[in-house]
């Protein structure tokens, strides 16, 4: 009998998500089980993934026999190797590559499992199933805990040599003095313009001026609590959005010279905040674009559900 289902998991720095997903896209069950709680112990992390992963099917009333494969999106996910390495945001994975495709196929039983950036993952959902579909060059930007990039030219992921192309959160935004980056270098992208960054940005503000804000009396604040309190017109969390997307708009606008996409999509959880994010990006990628794109390249936002689409992406691998 034909095995028409397969599963796709989505690592983030802080939780994992697990869908099982027909030939149709459907997504029949998923879970959630956190990345963050076992240290560097690797095995844990995938022991723990392997029995979500089991459950997660048993939910869909599917057993093993019945799947095809597990496609899993993770940071800094190597498609050749299948190996998660020197992901900063993974404790488990931060300061050597882990096996992830042999370990969790062992735990599985044998199941197949085929491994990729999680970047990459969610430019294959949106490409299959968004708002990038029927585009054959875009550039797939997530805004998360981290920020990272898949990049489609001529309707393919760009994995380069040795599977790590696309870590456009690594380019350095902030030449001079940038802040320290959790991959250990200065100035990154992901260092200003994640759901962490932004947060470090207002803090850092707050601690270098009296301006009154929303967010001075908090202790612990987070890239919701600024976007709660722009959305209140707090002018201090406004001018921090407007930083962020100009630190975006520009970097975008380099991007757009090395593969001339049609569109650049956003996608994660600080997406979410693109009434505060769309100007300042539009205005600061036009203005920094070399002429013969200025205007030519869209900015849009995923229309998929936020669990779904690194999900559907993942699973796509598997099929």
């Amino acid at each position: 009998m034909a095995k028409e289902f397969v599963v796709g998991v989505d690592i983030g720095g802080q939780t994992s998500k697990i869908g099982v997903v027909d030939v149709h896209g459907e997504i029949l069950a998923q879970s959630v089980i956190r990345s963050d709680i076992y240290g560097s112990d690797a095995s844990a992390y995938i022991e723990a993934l392997a029995k979500a992963v089991e459950e997660c099917i048993a939910a869909a009333g599917k057993t093993n026999d019945d799947i095809r494969g597990v496609g899993v999106g993770a940071p800094n996910g190597n498609y050749y190797t299948g190996d998660v390495a020197f992901a900063p945001n993974l404790a488990w994975a931060a300061d050597s590559a882990v096996h992830l495709k042999a370990e969790l196929s062992r735990a599985l039983g044998g199941l197949p499992v085929t491994v990729t950036n999680d970047a990459n993952a969610a430019a294959l959902g949106e490409m299959t199933y968004g708002a990038a579909k029927g585009m054959k060059d875009f550039i797939m930007i997530t805004l998360g805990t981290g920020v990272g990039s898949g990049i489609v030219i001529d309707g393919k992921v760009v994995y380069g040599h040795d599977g790590f192309a696309g870590e456009l959160g690594h380019t350095t935004a902030v030449r001079n003095n940038g802040r320290m980056c959790g991959c250990g270098r200065a100035g990154c992208l992901e260092a200003y313009c994640s759901a962490m960054g932004i947060a470090r940005t207002a803090r850092e503000w707050l601690a270098a001026t009296d301006e009154p804000s929303l967010l001075r009396d908090l202790e612990n604040i987070t890239s919701k609590d600024i976007y709660d309190a722009a959305k209140k017109g707090d002018a201090f969390s406004l001018r921090v959005f407007e930083y962020t997307g100009t630190l975006l708009g520009r970097s975008f606008a380099e991007f757009i010279a090395f593969s001339a996409p049609e569109a650049i999509v956003l996608f994660g959880g600080l997406a979410r905040a693109k009434e505060f994010l769309f100007e300042p990006m539009q205005k600061a990628m036009n203005d920094n674009v070399l002429r013969i794109w200025k205007g030519k390249v869209k900015i849009i936002f995923s229309s998929l559900k936020e669990n779904d689409a690194a999900i559907l992406g993942a699973s796509a691998l598997a099929w």
